[in-house]
């Protein structure tokens, strides 16, 4: 007989799909087409490059939460979205968490609520990186056994914080490579 451990699985699953992370505000429908938040404390205004940095790694955040809803719907660790928005070793880490949801019959239902804000551009590192903080609303996500649609025990989702670093790559592109779920810090 095969003993579950249904709380470690469901947690990782938990953090990969909301890990940072990666969606517009709203219902969670789509991505939000809504400026950016800046911290109250920044007197200077952003120039146009930090405008476009931050413009970036919302959408690319927007995108991961999008696509990691998706291969949650089937805990497919091979959907293709996931590569378009998500770089090592944020990647690696859904898929493994999606292919362990897989493994155990899991897939995601339900609505997943994203709020997020840009709290950092670094323009002058190597490589530029955006930081984003979110509040995600996941009370209205569950994680159920395929099979017959009950929810897995412990698996529960409330309003927590989640953090995630988009990260400017050689060719352009903005993914998001790093992002964790701050599930004691209630938002």
């Amino acid at each position: 007989m095969r003993t579950r451990h249904p709380r470690r699985w469901t947690t990782c699953l938990v953090i990969a799909a909301v890990a940072g992370a990666a969606a517009g505000c709203g219902d969670g429908s789509g991505p939000a087409a809504g400026p950016p938040a800046r911290k109250a404390t920044d007197p200077r205004q952003p120039s146009a490059d930090e405008r476009a940095a931050e413009q970036a790694a919302l959408r690319a955040y927007a995108g991961y939460l999008d696509a990691s809803r998706e291969a949650s719907r089937a805990s497919d660790p091979r959907h293709p979205a996931l590569a378009r928005f998500l770089a090592d070793p944020l990647l690696t880490r859904v898929r493994v968490t999606l292919d362990q949801a897989r493994r155990h019959g899991a897939v995601r239902t339900g609505t997943l609520r994203s709020d997020p804000t840009v709290t950092s551009v670094s323009l002058d590192t190597a490589p530029p990186t955006v930081d984003i903080q979110d509040c995600l609303d996941a009370t209205a996500y569950r994680l159920v056994y395929a099979k017959d649609k009950r929810v897995v025990p412990g698996s529960g989702g409330g309003r927590h914080l989640a953090t995630a670093t988009a990260t400017r790559y050689p060719d352009g592109r903005w993914l998001i490579s790093t992002g964790a779920a701050h599930e004691d810090q209630p938002c």
